[in-house]
């Protein structure tokens, strides 16, 4: 039988110190440094095997699915799926524009907060980050501080590291670096006791790790594209039968509009899962000034946002909606640095965003040379495009 292995490296420096240098370091490790398609010779680092595929419910997936073991290690964290469930989750996948979309609906909740109080904290688990893994863990528009992160990190860190859980396969594992970030999000937003919590998936949904959630409060599909085609493909309507995977009965679902095909997958799952599903278009009423909704792909994704906070109040807090000045103020505050963002240093400008797939880079492309045609208009000359991309992406035509 073919195997895969995950190799861990270790690294050497002094643990006995709680603090966030080690805390980092330590979370390094947890990284899949490689993934080789049959057993090395020789090794110098822990090596966990696992079978290439795996069975669950009929479907055929790569290695272990990142949701084993999430309960249980929870659980050990002395949180039940109650305390998950107070969280008041909304649950957000996708192939392009889940972090635009958790934070136009963070924006909402916050504007709906100053007027009104409630949700007084907001938690927000995104990715990836850009400069500091604290990114990912948000309380209130901003990273978690160093202090607190610290503080958690360790206290999921010593007590589900030491020693492994028995999965239900048999199988004794730690968490991965994606699992033990969600783990630690979880952790952090139940001891902060926050009011609601905006949590996106790593990728795919049904056997993502973040879908050890049970009771959301609102569940939203961002628009769908063919990436993560070897854990998720080979088709869209295979992608969308995944992303689907997060809808739960009596949680009112929404999506952005999708192809036919992708789109009938979403509403027969819809229906086993014993939810609604409503498809949103682009709203028409949404402000129309300024750079943040000049981006079509932008509108879109901040009106399904807007669909999400609206059904989240609803049930929460019933006879309570956004005001007009609250979806204003929401926009108005929307931040999301590395997205469509446009930096102005004097004569330069930087034109910074995030897309790693082709469809979203057609997006990104279609904003960079509408924002440059107008500037030539202003007769300034257009300078140079830095592209970057991991490994694993397929980098020629994303390029290209």
């Amino acid at each position: 039988m073919k195997r895969t292995y995950e190799v861990y490296l270790s690294l050497s420096f002094d643990t006995r110190t709680n603090n966030a240098k080690n805390a980092l370091k330590l979370l390094e490790t947890r990284r899949r440094k490689a993934r080789p398609t049959s057993r090395p010779t020789s090794l110098t680092t822990p090596v966990s095997t696992i079978q290439d595929t795996t069975t669950v419910n009929g479907n055929s997936l790569k290695g272990v699915p990142s949701l084993v073991g999430m309960k249980e290690w929870l659980q050990s964290l002395g949180h039940s799926d109650n305390a998950v469930n107070r969280l008041n989750v909304i649950h957000v996948s996708g192939t392009k524009g889940k972090g635009s979309t958790c934070a136009f609906t963070r924006s909402f909740l916050r504007a709906h907060s100053v007027r009104t109080g409630f949700p007084k904290k907001i938690g927000l688990y995104t990715g990836p980050h850009l400069q500091c893994v604290r990114e990912r863990i948000q309380i209130d528009d901003h990273p978690v501080t160093e202090e607190l992160f610290t503080r958690y990190f360790f206290e999921v860190w010593d007590r589900i590291m030491p020693a492994d859980i028995e999965l239900s396969a048999g199988v004794a594992k730690q968490p991965r670096y994606l699992q033990f970030l969600a783990l630690l999000a979880f952790h952090t937003f139940i001891k902060e006791e926050v009011d609601a919590a905006i949590f996106e998936v790593h990728h795919g949904g049904e056997y993502d790790a973040t879908n050890v959630i049970r009771n959301p409060v609102v569940t939203g599909i961002t628009s769908l594209g063919m990436d993560h085609v070897a854990q998720l493909g080979p088709t869209i309507e295979t992608i969308a039968w995944h992303k689907a995977g997060i809808f739960k009965p009596g949680a009112p679902a929404f999506s952005v509009t999708q192809d036919p095909g992708p789109a009938e997958v979403m509403r027969k799952r819809a229906l086993d899962k014993g939810t609604t599903l409503t498809f949103v278009p682009a709203n028409e009423c949404l402000p129309t000034d300024g750079r943040v909704l000049s981006v079509p792909v932008q509108r879109l994704n901040c009106s399904l946002a807007l669909e999400l906070t609206k059904a989240f109040l609803r049930t929460k807090t019933p006879g309570h909606t956004l005001s007009d000045a609250d979806i204003y103020h929401g926009v108005q505050s929307f931040r999301l640095t590395g997205r469509f963002e446009i930096i102005d240093e004097g004569k330069l400008q930087w034109f910074v965003d995030g897309a790693h797939n082709v469809l979203s880079l057609d997006q990104t492309a279609e904003w960079f040379a509408r924002n440059v045609n107008n500037e030539q208009k202003n007769k300034v000359k257009p300078g140079h495009v830095i592209f970057t991309t991991y490994q694993e992406k397929d980098g020629d035509p994303i390029g290209k």
